[in-house]
């Protein structure tokens, strides 16, 4: 019998084509994405994409699901830790947000298509109810900061959009951010830890200076 740590062939396998079908799905959308396409990014046969995922609506949910589920697991242990204050908490969503939004920005341009320009409601739905829970994490992060007197009495929800919002509007076009940073086009700064600590710095500031009490 394997040891439970030990990850089967067919775990590999599959975390391999959900990997090789982010690309995909970022370059020719949901809808200009085959099965034979991913199929032959991931090097495999189409019969082995049926086998372990059905279809290409289930595919694309498992990877969604997958996606989610770790940051799901980084939030849970912010969240958990007795030894952050409220304040280190938020700081270190920030970071963790931001260092996994543009380590996986394919990832987060595909869902913002199909959340924002498919009409497929379905997966629409899909994709909020997986991804839903994380906000509420850092909603719980507010509230509970708010509740023991540490944070002013902000809006919660409003919160969460203003520190997801501004970091998915740097990431959403490569060449609108340069712009407004003034760089050239060839930059890409979501690969540039200067830029990276700009934005978390940012965030941070703006997060504090909204959430903490003055004295």
């Amino acid at each position: 019998m394997l040891p439970l740590q030990k990850r089967s062939p067919m775990t590999d396998k599959k975390q391999h084509i959900l990997n090789q079908s982010i690309g995909l799905f970022a370059k020719k959308g949901f809808e200009g994405t085959s099965i034979r396409d991913i199929a032959s990014a991931a090097e495999v046969n189409v019969a082995m994409i049926h086998y372990y995922f059905g279809n290409k609506e289930m595919l694309f949910k498992q990877l969604v699901e997958y996606k989610a589920a770790a940051t799901r697991g980084i939030l849970d242990n912010i969240a958990n830790d007795k030894s952050l204050s409220s304040i280190d908490k938020i700081d270190q969503i920030i970071e963790t947000y931001v260092n996994r939004i543009f380590s996986h920005r394919d990832f987060h341009r595909v869902i913002h298509q199909e959340l924002m320009l498919s009409d497929r409601v379905e997966a629409q739905n899909t994709i909020v109810n997986l991804l839903y829970p994380n906000s509420l994490i850092i909603r719980s992060i507010i509230e509970n900061g708010i509740r023991k007197g540490d944070f002013k009495k902000v809006d919660p929800e409003l919160t969460v959009a203003t520190i997801m919002g501004t970091i998915h509007q740097v990431l959403l076009s490569r060449k609108f951010c340069n712009k407004f940073i003034n760089r050239e086009d060839e930059y890409i700064p979501y690969d540039d830890p200067a830029f990276r600590k700009r934005v978390i710095d940012h965030m941070k500031y703006l997060m504090r200076n909204h959430l903490e009490k003055q004295d």
